[in-house]
């Protein structure tokens, strides 16, 4: 299990747009939790700020013309951050950007990119492709199952090619431009051994969905991956009160994606860049807390006799996927302290039945081939008291009906790609 607890990038203040005082040198690598509450404010000390401030403008006032058309270009050859004061809110924005820093900062990657959904974000990637003529994807289910659907589609021109881990290799083509996969998955919890898969792909870009895992868990640059796909929407926000989406990857992919945005407009607000770049700061303690909490409600389900199948994967964190022996559609229906609702990552627990929601948009065959069940539900573990948590779930499991003789053994379940294990195993 991976569990990072130092950056993998240097301390450095930002660059943020318009910031022109004098660069300290750089500092000693810092551990997570201070990375998550420094990275993208370092710069507010000296700008005799505290609070990082929110920039609503949509455009900048510039007196060099010349200046700005060189600039321009410079954006439109590259994609790179334009140097100096901000030009356009489409080109960049100073509040945004401190949430990208952030967000490199914590992946340990060059650069982040964001965007105004999680799926904004994944098309840009398959855009910025699919221009280089690389339209097929090879992808590892279950992923999300509006990422599959856009996938399979037909949108964008994708072809895509679905296989199991140990058949990335044969699954390349010439113009193959990207692998997908997500870890833990989303809703079964399925893993898969990330550079295992990096090494696969060979010279093929693969992008890994870390919604789940978040950097607190995992940092799949470090095992491989060149893009880190999130919906920031989930942990990164953490309280269901901001939707967007963030890629971090090296310069040269961040650049092909910086002109995927400003030429979609798929740009994040600079009020959710203000929020998300608050969330991230507790996003260690948050991640912890109900990783804690989840693992105690895992263990209570797995014991529990009207439950057939408990998944909580290896890496740990605040998702549990479970099976009852009645009807889940009942549980959904009884929970009064949780929350029935699509989502996840938020301080407030949340309950869905991926097959109606979810992942309903996914062809009902493929949805049950690749684990996602009839009976499956996902529930994303907030911050409140486990016993009162257990309390709701314990009544809701009552609600079905459904109470055999004794407890069933657990049929081991499988992560992509990986050894068998017990369903309680992590």
């Amino acid at each position: 299990m991976d569990t990072p607890t130092r950056s993998h990038t240097s301390a450095t203040p930002p660059r943020t747009p318009g910031d022109t005082a004098p660069v300290p040198e750089k500092a000693a690598p810092r551990a997570l939790a201070t990375e998550a509450v420094h990275a993208g404010r370092d710069d507010l000390a000296r700008q005799g700020l505290h609070a990082p401030p929110i920039d609503l403008s949509t455009t900048y006032p510039s007196y060099d013309s010349r200046a700005e058309a060189d600039r321009v270009d410079a954006f439109a050859a590259t994609g790179a951050d334009p140097l100096g004061p901000p030009v356009y809110g489409r080109l960049g924005n100073p509040t945004v950007a401190r949430f990208e820093t952030a967000l490199a900062r914590l992946e340990g990657t060059e650069s982040a990119v964001a965007f105004a959904s999680g799926m904004a974000a994944l098309t840009a990637v398959l855009l910025a492709r699919g221009a280089l003529g690389l339209r097929h994807v090879v992808g590892v289910r279950p992923l999300y199952g509006c990422s599959d659907h856009l996938l399979t589609g037909g949108l964008l021109g994708t072809e895509v090619t679905w296989t199991d881990p140990a058949g990335i290799a044969d699954a390349l083509r010439p113009d193959t431009g990207l692998v997908m996969v997500e870890t833990p998955a989303n809703p079964t919890l399925a893993e898969v051994d990330l550079r295992a898969v990096a090494h696969a792909c060979g010279a093929v870009p693969l992008l890994a969905d870390n919604t789940f895992a978040t950097p607190v868990l995992q940092r799949p640059a470090a095992q491989g991956a060149r893009l880190v796909l999130h919906s920031a929407t989930k942990y990164l926000g953490g309280h269901g009160d901001v939707l967007g989406g963030v890629v971090a990857c090296d310069e040269e992919l961040a650049g092909a994606l910086r002109k995927i945005r400003f030429a979609t407009g798929a740009v994040l607000h600079p009020l959710a860049g203000y929020l998300l770049l608050r969330g991230v700061s507790t996003l260690p303690v948050r991640v912890r807390a109900a990783s804690a909490t989840a693992a105690e409600l895992a263990r209570r389900l797995a014991a529990d006799p009207r439950v057939a199948h408990v998944h909580r994967p290896r890496i740990g964190g605040a998702m549990i996927a479970f099976e009852p022996y009645g009807d889940p559609h009942a549980v959904i229906a009884a929970v009064r302290l949780i929350t029935p609702a699509v989502s996840l990552g938020s301080v407030d627990t949340l309950i869905q039945h991926p097959a109606s929601i979810s992942h309903r948009i996914v062809d009902a065959a493929d949805r049950r081939a690749a684990g996602v069940g009839d009976r499956l539900l996902r529930l994303s573990v907030g911050l409140e008291d486990v016993d009162d948590l257990w309390a709701d779930l314990d009544r809701a499991l009552g609600a079905t009906g459904a109470h055999p003789a004794a407890p069933m053994a657990l049929s081991p379940v499988r992560s992509a790609g990986g050894p068998r294990r017990t369903a309680e195993s992590r």
